[in-house]
């Protein structure tokens, strides 16, 4: 009987906005034939990330893509890495005689390291090895001081600690990204004048092993040779990989990310310039994050894609509405000490609805 070789599996990791799930749809709209599963490892309530890959050209059925796409909903894998990440990927060992690869996407505000450390599991180690860690960068936000493209005052009150250096915990959650990563793409380089590039470059590699390469790229363009038959084996090295966090999973319950919220809003159908002045006006005053979603439009038969980093929206009309599906506006709105009444209220009145 022959033996099947290790199923060799990409991890890609990256602050929210950084760029990881363009990335992802690039890997599988040019697969070139192979057959690919995907975690995605989605922090809010709608797997609107999900979405978004199911919808990629990967040579199969949507029934396929669907059962190819596993969802991991409650946001932080270094959390829940034993109660749901561990049972997908049992039923991706039994499938990896009909696998080439898998792609798991975390979430913005997940640790690597953790999840890497979870295929030195016997029963996953048999089967599967991590080909290679990638780290997204946003280079603009990184040469602007903020690391992820995030307001100024996302982290105000750790500042405020004389004990910490002022090191705000975004600083060290993207060192401990870079610290696992075998990979570094610096992501949105056509962004940035080539003088901030270089200084961007410099500073990722002080946080990173000397072998680790450094690649630029523009909306996660990067042939597919680059990025995966790595063979890194990370699972072997990530122990002596160093991590801020290490201590946090050594019977300690807090998580410096604990603080971001992630709220989902439900809405009727909206003036599509009034909802984008609305949702730009609440990014202003709330600091919110990240917004991510999709909106009904009167009179249009297709439903609005919306994303948005700080201010920076991008919007299309990404398919047709079904004949029995609900035309309603979903969004999910990411960022810290969030209400949820009052952004919906706000919203609401916004939109006269």
């Amino acid at each position: 009987m022959k033996t099947l070789a290790k199923l060799p599996v990409t991890i890609v990791t990256g602050f929210l906005g950084s760029g990881k799930t363009t990335l992802l749809r690039h890997m599988l709209d040019n697969a070139q034939g192979r057959r690919i599963a995907v975690i995605v490892n989605e922090f809010g309530e709608l797997g609107i990330d999900g979405e978004i890959l199911k919808q990629c050209s990967i040579g199969c059925t949507e029934e396929e893509a669907n059962g190819r796409v596993y969802e991991l909903a409650n946001g932080c894998l270094c959390c829940t890495v034993q109660e749901e990440f561990f049972p997908v990927m049992r039923e991706l060992v039994a499938r990896r005689g009909d696998l080439d690869h898998i792609l798991i996407e975390t979430s913005g505000l997940a640790l690597p390291k953790p999840l890497v450390q979870a295929f030195q599991w016997p029963e996953i180690r048999s089967a599967c090895t991590v080909d290679a860690v990638i780290t997204v960068v946003d280079s603009p936000a990184v040469a602007a001081g903020t690391f992820a493209a995030f307001p100024d005052q996302v982290d105000a009150q750790r500042k405020l600690d004389p004990n910490l250096d002022h090191e705000s915990p975004l600083h060290e959650l993207f060192a401990d990204q870079l610290a696992s990563a075998d990979l570094v793409i610096l992501n949105k380089a056509d962004l940035i004048s080539p003088e901030d590039l270089a200084r961007v470059r410099l500073e990722v590699a002080e946080e990173l092993p000397p072998a680790v390469k450094v690649i630029e790229a523009s909306s996660g363009r990067v042939p597919l040779d680059v990025l995966i038959g790595l063979g890194a084996g990370s699972e072997e090295h990530i122990d002596s990989r160093h991590s801020h966090h290490d201590h946090h999973h050594e019977g300690e319950d807090d998580h410096d990310h604990d603080a971001f919220d992630s709220i989902s809003i439900e809405l009727p159908q909206a003036d599509e310039s009034l909802l984008m002045d609305a949702l730009t006006q609440l990014v202003v005053k709330h600091g919110i994050l990240r917004v991510k979603g999709f909106a009904a439009i009167p009179n249009k038969p297709m439903r609005l894609l919306i994303q948005g980093v700080g201010t920076r929206f991008d919007k299309h009309f990404d398919r047709q509405w079904g004949a029995d599906e609900a035309r309603t506006t979903r969004l999910v709105l990411i960022g810290q000490e969030l209400d949820a009444g009052q952004l919906e209220a706000q919203l609401r009145a916004a939109l006269s609805v």
